[in-house]
């Protein structure tokens, strides 16, 4: 587990949402309050976020990227490809980042060493060291209130970060609908 963020992904009908709270830990110490860990990839068609090395998540992005383009956007085919790619090259094996990605039909987990998960329900995905207490606020929200997706998430985060103390509550999140 990433003692580093929180990030939520959460795919409903005909849209996604991705949160991540801004918290940047070094040990014991907050280094930054409002860090930006989720970003929209291929033209604003995916979205993504990560937990983990900073370093790390940002070749993890950039190769995925890369894979996005060649694929044409294709999410499933390109998590396969960004697999098998990742068990490959040993350098990649010893990155310390996980992503979320997801469109509005697939949501994926992308491990760090290299796994793809996808979700038991299909719809709701969390990382880093909040990861759990997001994931079963959503569980919870999306089971029992009826809140639109992006509040969902929001206030998911917003329960990770009151109980993680890797997490915040300077939340930030991103929205596609078809």
């Amino acid at each position: 587990m990433f003692e580093a963020t929180t990030i939520l992904g959460y795919k409903g009908d005909g849209v996604a949402v991705i949160g991540g709270d801004g918290q940047v830990t070094f040990g014991n110490t907050v280094l930054k309050g409002n860090a930006t860990k989720i970003r929209t990839l291929y033209n604003g068609k995916i979205l993504a976020g990560f937990a983990g090395s900073t370093a790390d998540a940002f070749n993890l992005f950039d190769m995925f990227e890369k894979i996005l383009e060649n694929k044409k956007g294709d999410l499933v085919k390109s998590v396969i490809e960004f697999s098998k790619e990742w068990r490959k090259d040993r350098y990649l094996r010893r990155l310390e980042a996980m992503m979320i990605v997801l469109n509005t039909k697939n949501i994926f987990i992308l491990s760090g060493t290299g796994d793809v998960v996808e979700p038991e329900d299909g719809k709701i995905a969390a990382i880093g060291s909040g990861g759990n207490f997001a994931l079963s606020a959503a569980r919870a929200l999306d089971k029992h209130a009826n809140l639109d997706a992006k509040t969902l998430v929001e206030e998911s985060l917003k329960i990770a970060g009151e109980l993680c103390i890797y997490t915040n509550t300077n939340i930030k999140i991103l929205t596609l609908e078809d």
